[in-house]
């Protein structure tokens, strides 16, 4: 028999098991705003194949009341409807959870635990009785188990005829087949089992003044606001995304009302030297350009990008991280890429990297990368990753201050050139490393050779030791004067004690709901969450103020870690690494399992404690 679980309302999992390739992505992001326009906090995420059509995909999706945005690392609900997934489906469900299947196909095996429940929905006959064709019949079973969830959870069934109006506006037809197949759904849950479950939906008001959006699309939109208007890539997942959302959205708000004529250039190149080279050119023709890629196309970035460091070209780079090595696991997440990006290419080099946590703070770092690309001139790295780049998070509506004047840093006018003796490239005139430049054809007398060779601070090749060294040291003064302006880290301390946290990027969800569960726990921990590479000096005070300090990030060698112990005065036997570098995102019981294996005495200590 199974357990039926206690009422949980607004706190629970549901995953979803399909075939790729099904339309399933309709479904599950239908489920999902409907929950998001009930007023309760959702968050979803996509587990898909790299490969190719028919394979298994899962989809999750956090219903969360008090606004949690990580993996909890559990599964309420079940809908499993890829029969080859069935085994690893059913185990995954929760003592007392649920599992609905489709009943069509009798699968006695699925009834062997017996501490859930399963419910049996005959999708695939419904939709054979009810639709033509075998392409439909596929596309309407999964919109139909969207009827069936709609009905145990509770959810509002004008609302989600409202969301398939909003979503097929322009082909009216398939609102009415797949509202056809939500209600066929919805009629047979209603009618075969007790709705809703235990584990369902009630209305709150805690999404007002919130969005849902994926990081790649707030990306693109904030380089569009901050005035970029080339783009050049070679095609690499999980950055296409972004590339396409920058495209749709100069489409309708870079071309000429009057003329058709278009105010971007759009660049698919041949390869990601093409596409780095392509971005490079054009910021150095004045432009605001910029490439996505992710870690296979960053390695092959990297002789470019130390040609941009070194002749001081602003370049503004996404890089989405992937799962590596090599071609690794496309569709997976990972935060492996951190000291890639930080020393991209030969010699002595450091770039400037940004790291945001979710899609908002994509939208605004997309901004900040470039005026601080042209500020610095230099190299700008925005470090996404999958799981922030291509899954819908709940955010703060983004705002806009239309006063908004793009820094393009040191850069001569035709008159400020006039009034020059003579133009040097390359001279530090105000003591910040940063040199004044030009912009071509904008004066004769302000025309230079851009090197990548070795070069004097007037701009003449030379192998001159001394000369070469006073270059190099003016670049390295440049990274002091970009540690006072690259965002600074983001902390909370109001724990007090001597235990912190530190991390970057998507890690920061899982991080702040294991506190709250550590603080169940009786462990206060402090944290921070680092923005940006140079480390800025709050990044110091808080590694020196700390006796124990927990690192989080998500890959192998510990790589922000070994960032810290390089670029810091960090005290390393203070440092504590919680790895998590499965591909999944990372979830807030990873951390806490690690924090407590840490802090709380061990078998063997306490019975030595005990003894003395």
């Amino acid at each position: 028999m199974s357990r039926t679980p206690a009422p949980r309302v607004n706190d629970f999992v549901i995953k979803i098991a399909t075939v790729n390739g099904t339309g399933s992505a309709s479904a599950n992001t239908l489920l999902m705003k409907s929950i998001f326009r009930s007023g309760v906090p959702v968050m979803g995420k996509n587990y898909f194949p790299s490969n190719i059509q028919g394979l298994p995909t899962w989809y999750e999706i956090r219903v969360t009341k008090d606004g949690y945005v990580a993996r909890s690392g559990r599964v309420d609900i079940m809908v499993a409807m890829n029969a080859e997934t069935y085994a690893r489906d059913v185990k995954e469900v929760m003592p007392g959870g649920y599992l609905i299947y489709d009943s069509t196909w009798p699968r006695p095996a699925l009834l062997k635990r017996e501490d859930i429940t399963v419910l049996g929905v005959p999708l695939a006959k419904m939709c054979n009785e009810n639709f033509n064709g075998v392409r439909t019949r596929i596309l309407m079973k999964n919109i139909c188990y969207a009827g069936v969830l709609a009905a145990l959870l509770d959810l509002d069934i004008e609302q989600i005829r409202q969301l398939l109006a909003e979503t097929y506006a322009k082909k009216p037809q398939l609102v009415e087949s797949n509202m056809k197949a939500v209600q066929l759904g919805y009629d047979y849950a209603k009618q075969n089992f007790a709705c809703p479950l235990p584990l369902h939906v009630e209305k709150m008001t805690k999404t007002s003044g919130h969005i849902m959006i994926d990081g790649n699309t707030a990306a693109a939109l904030g380089c569009v606001f901050a005035g970029a208007t080339v783009a050049a890539w070679y095609p690499i997942t999980p950055s296409t995304s972004l590339m396409d959302a920058f495209k749709a959205f100069c489409e309708r708000l870079r071309v000429d009302p009057e003329t058709g004529r278009k105010n971007f250039a759009f660049i698919q190149a041949e390869d990601e030297l093409a596409a780095i080279g392509m971005t490079i050119g054009a910021m150095w023709n004045g432009a605001r350009a910029f490439t996505a890629t992710s870690g296979p196309g960053l390695s092959l970035m990297t002789e470019f990008l130390g040609l941009a460091y070194y002749a001081e070209v602003p370049t503004v780079i996404f890089d989405i991280q992937r799962v590596g090595p090599s071609t690794g696991m496309p569709t997976r997440t990972q935060q492996c890429d951190l000291i890639a990006a930080a020393y991209a290419s030969h010699g002595d080099t450091r770039h400037v990297c940004l790291y945001p946590s979710n899609p908002e703070e994509c939208f605004y770092m997309a901004v900040q990368a470039f005026d601080l690309a042209e500020r610095l001139q230099t190299p700008v790295l925005v470090m996404s990753d999958l799981d922030i780049g291509m899954n819908d998070w709940m955010c703060r509506d983004l705002q806009w201050d239309d006063g908004y004047r793009p820094d393009r840093g040191k850069i001569l006018s035709e008159e400020q050139i006039l009034q020059l003796d003579k133009f040097y490239r390359y001279l530090d005139k105000d003591g910040d490393g940063i040199a004044w430049r030009t912009l071509p054809g904008v004066h004769p007398k302000a025309a230079y050779f851009t090197r990548g060779s070795g070069h004097t601070q007037y701009g003449v090749y030379t192998e001159d030791a001394a000369e070469y060294q006073i270059v190099m040291d003016r670049l390295k003064k440049k990274w002091e004067t970009a540690k006072k302006l690259v965002p600074r880290a983001v902390i909370d301390a109001t724990a007090g004690g001597d235990i912190g946290i530190i991390s970057l990027g998507s890690c920061d969800g899982a991080i702040r709901e294991a506190m709250d569960v550590l603080q169940t726990e009786g462990v206060r921990v402090n944290y921070m969450r680092v923005r940006s590479f140079p480390f800025t000096e709050d990044v110091e005070r808080f590694l020196a103020a700390h006796r124990l300090l927990f690192v989080v990030e998500q890959n192998r060698d510990a790589q922000f870690r070994s960032l810290l112990t390089l670029e810091t005065q960090v005290d390393r036997s203070k440092l504590r690494s919680l790895l998590h570098y499965n591909g999944l995102p990372i979830s807030s019981s990873f951390i806490v399992e690690g924090v407590l294996e840490e802090v709380r005495p061990r078998p063997r200590e306490q019975a030595l404690g005990a003894a003395g």
